[in-house]
């Protein structure tokens, strides 16, 4: 069922859009089955989870860290991840940038936004994204949408999100090619989302089925 899943999803997508399989609190024997439908982008929201699902499953899985980011547990995982999205402050920019900084990498990120309310707020100063952070590489933006069964309402979020993105690729980061990524869109969303222009789709329970939340174990 997961590689039919899978494979339903990408015949959906448009080409140059990225599935992130969201796999968190799921065994490592459905990971594998996704992996071995094709599946290599796979999002994970708990940081020790994470590490020990990485220590045990193949070491090109492309990880990525969708989770509310603490600092502490950055250990767990900076030695290998692929992007981590949803830097939501400087804070959190200058505590990737000093746990890469040890392990000797640069680290993909995602700035997030914040679109699901009044006003989209970006939340980063032009001083702050122009620092000189060697081993963080701003990719794009993170945006998720009000939680409400309105499309009209989603579908606006998204669009202020995607005007964001293009406005800061001409503007703030004219002249840097790599600034290319729009994380948008889950799985009650996501087709809405790449209509409106989203570059990767985050997409679990679509994939993998309803959680159950009960094995969820607390974080270190």
């Amino acid at each position: 069922m997961i590689a039919e899943n899978i494979a339903r999803i990408k015949s959906n997508l448009p080409a140059g859009v990225q599935l992130v399989a969201v796999s968190k609190l799921k065994p490592v024997e459905d990971i594998m089955e996704a992996y071995n439908a094709g599946q290599r982008a796979f999002g994970e929201n708990y940081a020790t989870e994470l590490r020990d699902k990485a220590a045990v499953l193949p070491k090109d899985i492309e990880w990525h860290f969708i989770g509310h980011l603490q600092g502490k547990q950055l250990k767990y995982y900076i030695q290998f991840v692929s992007m981590i999205h949803g830097v939501d402050s400087v804070e959190h920019l200058m505590e990737v940038e000093r746990a890469a900084a040890k392990v000797g990498r640069t680290v993909d990120v995602l700035l997030q936004v914040h679109v699901a309310q009044e006003e989209t707020k970006f939340g980063f100063s032009p001083e702050e994204v122009e620092s000189e952070l060697p081993h963080v590489r701003i990719r794009g933006l993170m945006a998720m949408a009000s939680n409400t069964p309105d499309e009209a309402r989603v579908r606006d979020d998204f669009r202020r999100a995607k005007s964001l993105f293009d406005g800061l690729r001409e503007g703030l980061f004219k002249g840097h090619p790599e600034f290319d990524v729009l994380s948008m869109g889950m799985s009650h969303d996501y087709p809405v989302a790449v209509e409106e222009g989203s570059t990767l789709v985050r997409i679990g329970s679509s994939i993998f089925g309803a959680r159950d939340y009960s094995k969820m174990k607390s974080e270190l």
